[in-house]
């Protein structure tokens, strides 16, 4: 087994965390993450309401007594959704561990730690997550460029940018962005990381909610088909690689602005992608990590042999391999 600060800061058996994803992050997949012995998430505003996000979290209660937390992520948008709400709705559901990601995340990390509750912050930089851990939360997940959704706009790929956090770094961090079997695993845990963060593969899994056509594309595609988008507005977002995709970017390179292409990525669109299943009908992120895919097990079987693959791997380099200190013990 392995054991981390990560896993001893959250009691959790193993080091991975289930991204909190949008459409995706719902009660049966988090509840077989935790099962499995890894971080199941909840994703708030994947549910309509506060009121809704509650009953959510009272179902995947009913599926597993293990740890579970709940990914709220912060926009900047001129009708943001209640997030007071939202947040006071996880203070009284009893939740222990709330993953916030997005924009300066100060005064829910105040409110939250206040209740006891553990805190995660998602980061796409070292500055960024210098700036998590003077405000107080309790660990990092920092995204590599390869990463689905909003990778940032340093373009620092996983292999440097979890070192580079481990040097910085005090408290607990996972890396995100690339991950999706044991070798990453091990990976990151020499690299300086206590765990990791895995969202494409756990979209490719059998309590995914989403349609099996986009599972089904997931496994047939390779690691070239995905496609950043807003690159020109400076908010970059890794996306599958579309016809819609390539006409917003197509659309931004010829000068276009968002209001040129907000019907082309809105949410709604993306939305029905996963519910009926059609991969062209709008924009819908995915990783890279998405050529090294090709099965669509269970969650608990990825948590599983994620950790065996990593334990055997890193057993495999034996104390002689190496001549710096092990980032994580087996036991």
């Amino acid at each position: 087994m392995l054991k981390t600060r990560f896993t001893e800061e959250f009691g959790v058996e193993h080091p991975i965390v289930q991204g909190g994803m949008m459409w995706v992050g719902r009660a049966e997949l988090a509840a077989a993450v935790s099962n499995a012995g890894g971080l199941g998430i909840i994703t708030a505003l994947t549910q309509p309401t506060p009121d809704a996000l509650a009953r959510e979290i009272e179902r995947c209660r009913e599926l597993t007594d293990k740890p579970f937390g709940v990914n709220l992520t912060l926009t900047l948008s001129i009708d943001p959704p209640p997030y007071a709400e939202y947040r006071q709705v996880i203070i009284e559901s009893g939740v222990t561990i709330v993953e916030t990601a997005g924009s300066d995340p100060t005064v829910h990390v105040e409110h939250l730690k206040e209740h006891g509750i553990k805190v995660i912050h998602k980061c796409t930089s070292v500055r960024h997550a210098l700036k998590a851990e003077r405000i107080g939360v309790d660990a990092v997940s920092i995204d590599g460029f390869e990463c689905a959704g909003h990778p940032g706009e340093d373009d620092v790929p996983g292999l440097v940018l979890i070192p580079a956090a481990a040097d910085a770094l005090t408290i607990p961090f996972v890396a995100s962005g690339g991950f999706a079997d044991g070798r990453g695993l091990a990976a990151a845990l020499a690299l300086g990381a206590d765990g990791i963060n895995m969202g494409t593969r756990f979209m490719c899994t059998q309590e995914s909610p989403i349609h099996e056509n986009i599972k089904k594309q997931i496994v047939g595609a390779s690691e070239l088909d995905t496609q950043l988008i807003f690159r020109q507005l400076r908010n970059t977002m890794r996306a599958s690689r579309n016809a819609v995709s390539e006409e917003v970017v197509d659309i931004l390179n010829k000068g276009g602005r968002f209001k040129d292409v907000k019907d082309l990525v809105a949410g709604s669109r993306g939305r029905k992608v996963y519910e009926e299943g059609d991969p062209e009908f709008g924009i819908w992120t995915v990783g890279v990590v998405q050529g090294l895919i090709r099965d669509i097990p269970t969650a608990g079987e990825v948590v599983r042999r994620t950790a065996a693959e990593a334990e055997e791997r890193l057993r495999g380099l034996g104390p002689e391999a190496v001549d710096v200190p092990a980032p994580a013990s087996v036991v």
